[in-house]
């Protein structure tokens, strides 16, 4: 008999080039918290806590009726592919064709696969810090070089032209936009957008990934512009990713979807073609009435998540040592925690940096945030103000309190 071993499995060497996705793993501590008994106030997911609305719950019931649980096109249901078209059009007033949709399970799927079918060892990847957390380690999963652009509170945390046209190399092959942003909730105007447009025609082969999820959860009292509609001559270069997930409350339905360049999108769907075949014909269904049905349940939420935002700013501003960022959309709030960096906790730890401010707010206050450093940007914490008012007004007071213990 041959000897097992512990030791067959060898991890590929990508994943020695990436780190599990700190919201998750920050979730997860809450979860083991929970389980333990623990009391804690949850202010790390980005995730609605509004159910979905009940047209969109019984679209799905009534595919799954009609027997719609088979297999569907790989880049999503004709009808799915009509209403991402037609939602373009409402909100950002651009067609596509259906050559140029593809549908995946989730917009983070989506980007990755655009990724994977674009990025060649050493190709560089521009990403504003900053920024969503998968960002980087996407672009390292798939043999890419992220390169960090740092912005400051003078711009509003949003890339300028001038760094732009200072970070682009021969081996740039992505800009990546965020707007609304993750985590600061910054929306880049038309103007920023228009500078932006003018560097990338002097480069004309560098794509834009353009990560638009949060679009329609704007404090502006419209959509956040998007690059294809301020620069149109650009539209074959910029992918256009969003989602249901976060307008429509659905996060577990997973399904995203982007528009782009019809041999982008093509690849696009022969990566998933090899991998999960085709989106959910369910959350096909269901994603297909949210776009096609009435969207006051976007213009009702948006209401709420500003609320909340007022309440957590007026809150988090009343405490020395924290000066929230104020965001233009999305429903997060930045928070810069410089202020606390070098302070005593009572049983005697110095607080060297974001990390462990995040940890004493966990332990001390029973308040679980995320590290800026997770982001790119130190020292900070982001917040989720996707919870109810009572739970973000709790938040405040047990943080206000535990920045009063510190010496």
């Amino acid at each position: 008999m041959i000897a097992q071993t512990s030791e067959a499995f060898v991890p590929a060497a990508r994943l020695s080039r990436i780190q599990p996705s700190p919201s998750t793993a920050a979730a997860a501590r809450v979860r083991e918290l929970k389980d333990a008994g623990r009391r804690v106030l949850d202010l790390t997911v980005g995730e609605p806590d509004a159910d979905t609305p009940e047209h969109i719950k019984r679209a799905a019931i009534a595919a799954i009726e009609a027997g719609e649980t088979k297999y569907t096109p790989v880049n999503g249901t004709p009808r799915l592919r009509a209403a991402i078209r037609a939602s373009l059009v409402r909100t950002h007033g651009v067609e596509y064709s259906d050559a140029e949709i593809t549908v995946g399970g989730g917009g983070k799927q989506v980007l990755f696969l655009a990724l994977m079918a674009s990025l060649d060892p050493g190709d560089e990847v521009i990403v504003p810090a900053p920024y969503w957390v998968s960002y980087p380690d996407m672009v390292r999963a798939n043999e890419g070089t992220p390169v960090f652009a740092a912005t400051t509170s003078a711009t509003g945390y949003r890339l300028t032209a001038e760094a732009l046209e200072d970070l682009l190399t021969e081996r740039t092959r992505w800009l990546i936009l965020n707007s609304p942003g993750n985590p600061t909730g910054a929306i880049y105007t038309e103007p920023e957008l228009g500078a932006i447009a003018e560097v990338l025609r002097r480069h004309p082969r560098v794509l834009v990934l353009s990560d638009e999820i949060y679009s329609e959860i704007s404090f502006t009292g419209s959509p956040a512009p998007s690059l294809v509609a301020v620069a149109p001559d650009l539209r074959d270069r910029v992918l256009v990713v969003s989602g249901v997930s976060k307008s429509y409350a659905m996060t577990g339905w997973r399904l995203g979807y982007a528009a782009g360049h019809p041999r982008l999108i093509r690849a696009i769907n022969t990566l998933q073609s090899q991998t999960s075949s085709c989106p959910s014909s369910i959350s096909q269904a269901a994603a297909a009435a949210a776009l096609e049905g009435p969207q006051e349940v976007i213009t009702e939420a948006v209401e709420r998540y500003r609320e909340r935002r007022d309440a957590a700013l007026v809150g988090l501003r009343r405490i020395p040592g924290l000066v929230p960022l104020a965001p233009d959309g999305a429903f997060y709030l930045f928070v810069d925690c410089a202020g606390l960096i070098g302070r005593t906790t009572p049983d005697g730890r110095v607080l060297a940096d974001d990390q462990d401010v995040t940890l004493y707010l966990l332990d001390h206050a029973g308040v679980a945030v995320i590290q800026g450093s997770a982001y790119g940007r130190s020292p900070f914490f982001r917040i989720s103000f996707a919870t109810d008012v009572d739970t973000i007004t709790a938040s405040v007071a047990a943080i206000g309190a535990a920045v009063e213990a510190l010496a």
